[in-house]
């Protein structure tokens, strides 16, 4: 991860304000707003759908595109910007706002609308690596299989669906549920031990012969990823298995896997190579 280029005041500015982060925390984008236009020259959008957040970054011309929004918007224009071959070519910065800014602030975004401004102003170019799928995919925190979900939610539940707010119609879709069977589908097995083959740079890892409880993969720093397999445990703990590469191969029983905040399959084979370097952040600069 390496310092590439400080920004001046005078660069022009992009400014695309995601709908939810306008709904969910509108002083907070004020904020941020006001101290990116104090700053530098900028122009303002406000796209209300995928659609036109998609037309906005392809627009940009000239201006250094600034995103604020939560997680799912900096993950949303890192993947447009990706499928539209414009991410070597592009310095993307974000001012989180929202409910979920944990992969933001992992990758070193200050988490504080004033503090996130302000390194969008003076801060530095950092390369990052991330992941980039088979099927044109990327990741920039972390994969994980089975997914994380809300320990709250029953399985094959989301955190927030049908019947949220509303105990009346939970009480009918938890009868529905106990009177009618569940079907013995990829999309509603039930969670446990899966049974996979994990490649990475071609050695294999762990076969299908060896359950598995958990499969993880975060890029680092240098051109590699780190992968790890939690093997499922029989009596004592097992220990997990750790290895390094620059590409990992995950087949198997259908599977779904968690992207940063997106949950993707079920497939049966997948694989993802690191791009390294490929995502250029504005992070503060040292000291």
């Amino acid at each position: 991860m390496a310092e590439v280029a400080t920004f001046a005041i005078s660069d022009q500015l992009l400014v695309v304000i995601d709908p939810i982060a306008r709904r969910t925390d509108g002083e907070s984008v004020r904020i941020a707003k006001d101290v990116l236009s104090a700053g530098a020259a900028t122009k303002v959008c406000l796209p209300e759908g995928p659609d036109e957040f998609a037309r906005a970054l392809a627009r940009r011309g000239a201006r250094r595109p600034v995103v604020i929004g939560d997680d799912g918007a900096l993950t949303r224009a890192v993947a447009l910007l990706h499928r539209q071959r414009q991410l070597a070519e592009c310095v993307l910065s974000v001012v989180p706002v929202g409910g979920a800014l944990a992969l933001a602030g992992s990758l070193g975004v200050p988490t504080g609308a004033v503090a996130a401004a302000r390194a969008v102003l003076d801060g530095v170019e950092r390369r990052l690596d991330l992941l980039v799928d088979d099927s044109d995919g990327v990741v920039l925190g972390a994969l994980r299989i089975p997914p994380i979900r809300d320990p709250g939610a029953p399985a094959g539940a989301s955190a927030v669906g049908p019947g949220a707010g509303r105990p009346w119609l939970r009480t009918c879709q938890s009868l529905v549920r106990t009177l009618v069977p569940a079907r013995g589908t990829p999309e509603t097995a039930a969670a446990g031990p899966s049974r996979l083959r994990v490649e990475v740079d071609g050695a294999t890892l762990v076969d299908l012969g060896h359950p598995v409880e958990a499969v993880s993969v975060t890029p680092g720093s240098s051109g590699v990823a780190a992968v790890e397999v939690r093997p499922a445990s029989v009596g004592a703990e097992a220990s997990p298995l750790r290895a390094e590469g620059r590409t990992v191969t995950v087949s198997g029983a259908h599977f779904r896997y968690r992207a940063d905040t997106a949950v993707s399959g079920p497939v049966r084979r997948r694989t993802w190579t690191v791009g390294e370097g490929a995502l250029r952040l504005v992070l503060p600069g040292a000291g």
